[in-house]
């Protein structure tokens, strides 16, 4: 007969379970996107993650530094989301949701980032060469004034990334809130 502290932490475990796997689908989409973004958009413009980021890899990989740069500038995001997802899904007493219910929307709300941040990469260039703005002032002297277009098209495509990211999430956890208070009635 198992001792109460075992059917304890049996339980406790159990009740992280959900959570966690809504936490993990979360952070692995940002990454796993983060890294294809990364790995796109250093070879549009290098001088994005050369000149406009500090440093953290010990190299001249652009593929290195794409991969290393879609890890660190994304996990965070999804963890945060995947918490507000968990919270959304698992908090209170009506219905919880698991991870399943979250993987179509997500997968849609990177589907989104993806076309979005495109269309403001585009939207970066054209308005950079046409002269409608200047390259950022901290960096644009950096850079060979033929990098500007570019550079901003980076800018401006991971911008609309985090922002679109940010309330495509907020309308997912909301949408698993409502669902959940729905079943009640």
């Amino acid at each position: 007969m198992p001792s109460a502290q075992t059917v304890q932490i049996k339980r406790v475990a159990s009740a992280c379970k959900g959570p966690l796997q809504i936490i993990l689908l979360a952070t692995s989409a940002a990454i796993v996107y983060g890294i294809v973004m990364d790995q796109i958009t250093i070879r549009v413009c290098p001088e994005y993650f050369t000149v406009a980021h500090p440093r953290i890899i010990n190299t001249g990989s652009l593929t290195l530094i794409g991969l290393a740069w879609g890890v660190v500038a994304t996990w965070w995001a999804g963890a945060i989301a995947g918490v507000v997802f968990a919270l959304a899904a698992r908090a209170g007493s009506p219905a919880k949701l698991t991870s399943r219910h979250f993987v179509r929307p997500v997968l849609a709300l990177l589907v989104a980032m993806a076309a979005c941040a495109v269309a403001a990469g585009f939207a970066g260039d054209w308005l950079a060469s046409t002269g409608q703005i200047p390259a950022v002032q901290a960096w644009g002297s950096l850079m060979p004034v033929e990098k500007h277009a570019a550079f901003m098209a980076d800018l401006f495509a991971h911008a609309m990334s985090y922002f679109v990211g940010a309330v495509g999430a907020v309308i997912i956890a909301l949408a698993a809130a409502w669902r959940r208070v729905s079943l009640l009635w």
